[in-house]
């Protein structure tokens, strides 16, 4: 399990946007790997699949649960991994990193989770597409034309400097 902590996390942190949060969520995916491990059957891909599914409905599961409450605290604390300062950066540096970190979550907030989830595998985690096929339980074709979409509808979303967001449930 140790091997794949990482990516668990990684995977984790992208949905919810803080440190804290990604820990306890991986934590949380462990336990349920750890106590659903017999319907794991190697007949059904490869244990990295699985594990990146189950954390991957584990991380919407937690979603769910606290969006509300998670949209006030990421606007309140913008606390992430690519925010965390070097000591030579100086205010005003950190203080525009992490507006784009906000800027960047907010537009793939807004993004439908069909086309949000692909892309944060592909792009954020660097799922090669025939793993995120097989994570998602849907087509390769399907897995592409997704993350196009997602990708075209993100941008065009950060193009348009947010004045088009709205929260999709």
């Amino acid at each position: 399990m140790a091997r794949h902590t990482r990516k668990v996390f990684g995977l984790a942190y992208r949905f919810t946007g803080r440190v804290d949060e990604a820990e306890d969520l991986t934590q949380e995916v462990f336990i349920k790997v750890y106590r659903t491990l017999d319907r794991y059957h190697m007949g059904d891909g490869s244990f990295s699949a699985w594990l990146m599914a189950v954390a991957r409905n584990q991380a919407i599961d937690h979603y769910r649960r606290g969006r509300q409450e998670h949209r006030h605290r990421v606007e309140q604390d913008p606390a992430s991994l690519e925010a965390v300062a070097s000591r030579e950066e100086g205010p005003l540096r950190i203080l525009e990193r992490d507006e784009r970190v906000k800027f960047v979550h907010r537009g793939l907030r807004a993004l439908p989770p069909e086309l949000r989830e692909p892309l944060i595998l592909c792009d954020l985690q660097g799922l090669p597409y025939e793993e995120i096929a097989e994570t998602l339980e849907i087509p390769l074709g399907t897995v592409k034309s997704r993350i196009n979409r997602g990708r075209l509808e993100l941008a065009k979303r950060l193009l348009g400097r947010g004045s088009e967001y709205r929260e999709h449930a």
